[in-house]
């Protein structure tokens, strides 16, 4: 097993960082009247998943830590909702998005593993 020194050994933060770059590329082919909302919605919520768990990994307490990944998982199921919205708008093909969001499934079962083995 290899050892944590650091928030960017988690394979967390790895998956929500890869999944903060499928986003950036997807909202690449968005319109540019889309750039101040569907894309800035997507983009935010893509980017505070690794963010918050970053920051929760460099807080002093255990509480303080699970209240961030708790945050991470609301980011994801906000990100979810946007991903899945611009695909019924018409801004992604349900095939652009359907990685991502088996990515979220992934991301999201692993913070509440994690959540479950930081209360114990």
């Amino acid at each position: 097993m290899s050892d944590i020194n650091n928030f960017k050994d988690l394979k967390i933060w790895q998956t929500g960082m890869y999944i903060a770059e499928k986003c950036y590329f997807l909202t690449k082919i968005f319109p540019k009247d889309e750039l101040y909302g569907m894309v800035q919605q997507i983009r935010r919520a893509a980017v505070s998943i690794p963010a918050n768990i970053a920051e929760g990994y460099g807080r002093r307490s255990t509480a303080e830590y699970i209240r961030f990944l708790n945050i991470a998982q609301g980011s994801i199921n906000e990100l979810e909702t946007h991903i899945i919205l611009s695909s019924r708008v018409g801004l992604s093909k349900p095939t652009d998005i359907e990685f991502i969001i088996s990515l979220l499934t992934q991301e999201s079962r692993m913070i509440i593993a994690l959540i479950k083995k930081l209360k114990k």
